[in-house]
């Protein structure tokens, strides 16, 4: 997730420019997340397992 986009409901200004302490505070704990599980994400691991499991039924 991005901050560009983002106004915010306290000054009405972008939430990327910090005008205010809660603007502040959402763009730290947007651009600090430490991980994110994103359907993408989820959808990649499950291709992964598919694929190393057809693999290792094929080797058999």
């Amino acid at each position: 997730m991005s901050c560009e986009n983002l106004v915010c409901a306290m000054c009405a200004g972008p939430v990327i420019e910090g005008r205010c302490a809660t603007c502040q505070t959402s763009r730290a704990h947007i651009h600090h997340q430490q991980f994110a599980l994103t359907p993408q994400m989820v959808a990649l691991l499950i291709a992964l397992l598919t694929a190393f499991t057809l693999l290792a039924a094929h080797v058999r």
